[in-house]
């Protein structure tokens, strides 16, 4: 019996990939977001290299992951061969 209901919902994952398929290749846009704060202009105007921007998120924190502009996912920073990549660790549910 576990086998039928299987194949049930793999043939109706499919049903829905079909009828989605146009949609497949329509390009999102991702933005990853460690943190954000709010400086009045005559902090902005003092920084200068090496300056530091205080974030209020802990070192090692989950990052925000934004498609088209809606929080979906958090995810950690990885270096992936000199390059920054994520890896999501949880999916957002609104409440």
């Amino acid at each position: 019996m576990a086998d039928n209901s299987r194949s049930q919902d793999a043939s109706g994952c499919q049903r829905v990939l079909d009828d989605v398929q146009h949609f497949l290749d329509v390009p999102l846009k991702i933005r990853a977001q460690l943190g954000s704060c709010n400086m009045k202009i005559r902090e902005i105007l003092e920084l200068k290299r090496d300056s530091i921007v205080e974030l209020p998120k802990s070192a090692g924190e989950n990052i925000d992951i934004f498609i088209n502009g809606k929080l979906v996912a958090y995810g950690e920073v990885l270096e992936m061969e000199g390059n920054a990549g994520i890896r999501l660790t949880d999916l957002h549910t609104p409440s």
